[in-house]
């Protein structure tokens, strides 16, 4: 029998972050097991600690599957899947992995932009398959002095937005509080907001109360000429709407990194030509997956020597 703290892992993650937690810890997985039901009543007398990622995510009923569990550490910043409230209300406590994947998902937000605007994959297509040979291709949008509307002014937006002022953009936000030490300029509607950008980025957090936040009414708000990115979470936009909108050319354009039921892809997105899809991969870089994997460790380290944790959710 192993001496070493058990561990539930919940679904896959970083391969040499369940390396190190395999090495520290008497790790299950619970994503690996035929039975599950089985798989639980094993683990449910010991685990106190279980480990899940920002897209698996902790139901309530998995919780109360394990009656001892102390704490929930996910590995990633977004935790609209995991029941926070349940968890706090029976005094399990919840980290994350901020700060550390700002940098990059910002970086995909602003790649995702470019390539709308300036039709890269396109470009990319029109070289490999030889039209070239035939003639120019056709003129594209350019970034320069664009209005840019951020939804949700957080971290992630915060340096989304310092990205897009390097592009001479003017910049302004939507959020549920004004934030006046950003120096940006602030709409408590967000049809308002995006009725005067040329392009919104959807930045903030998922869940319940931003589900549908991005409504047809915002998209349409955001005109034949808009562009809107997502990098947040696929539930933010009425990504019905926002099929119809693309296709009929009442919306101008897209950039995706995420989607209401990933990894599927309404069909109708697939096929447009003017919409920049991507797998999810806002943080999905070596470096960063590897530091969140540190605050991780850190974190379910700390829970058992009895300390703080380093990021409480």
């Amino acid at each position: 029998m192993s001496t070493k703290p058990m561990i539930v892992q919940v679904g896959p993650l970083h391969g040499p972050t369940q390396d190190e937690l395999a090495r520290r810890y008497d790790v299950r997985r619970l994503f690996e097991a035929t039975d599950k039901a089985a798989f639980l009543a094993a683990v449910a007398p010991q685990c106190q600690v279980a480990v899940t990622s920002g897209t698996r995510g902790m139901e309530a009923s998995l919780m109360q599957a394990l009656p001892q569990l102390k704490l929930v550490a996910c590995f990633g910043v977004g935790v609209d899947a995991i029941d926070v409230a349940h968890a706090h209300a029976n005094g399990i406590a919840v980290s994350n992995t901020p700060d550390v994947l700002t940098e990059d998902v910002a970086d995909l937000a602003l790649a995702l932009l470019l390539g709308a605007i300036r039709r890269i994959p396109q470009g990319d297509r029109f070289v490999r398959e030889g039209s070239w040979l035939k003639g120019g291709m056709a003129l594209t949008a350019s970034m320069q002095q664009r209005k840019v509307g951020i939804v949700g002014l957080g971290r992630i937006g915060v340096a989304i937005a310092k990205r897009c002022a390097a592009f001479n953009t003017e910049l302004a936000y939507f959020g549920p509080r004004e934030k006046p030490a950003s120096g940006l300029r602030y709409f408590a509607d967000l049809v308002a907001m995006a009725r005067w950008s040329d392009v919104l980025i959807a930045a903030c957090p998922g869940g319940e109360g931003t589900r549908g936040l991005v409504s047809r009414s915002v998209l349409e708000a955001l005109g034949p000429a808009g562009v809107f990115v997502n990098i947040a979470r696929g539930s933010v936009v009425d990504e019905a709407a926002l099929t119809e909108l693309l296709t009929s050319g009442a919306l101008g354009s897209a950039g995706l990194d995420v989607f209401e039921r990933e990894p599927q892809v309404p069909a109708g997105l697939i096929a447009l030509d003017h919409v920049v899809l991507h797998p999810h991969q806002g943080s999905a870089t070596h470096d960063t997956r590897a530091a969140m994997g540190r605050k991780v460790l850190e974190n379910v380290e700390a829970w058992f020597a009895g300390r703080p944790l380093i990021d409480p959710v």
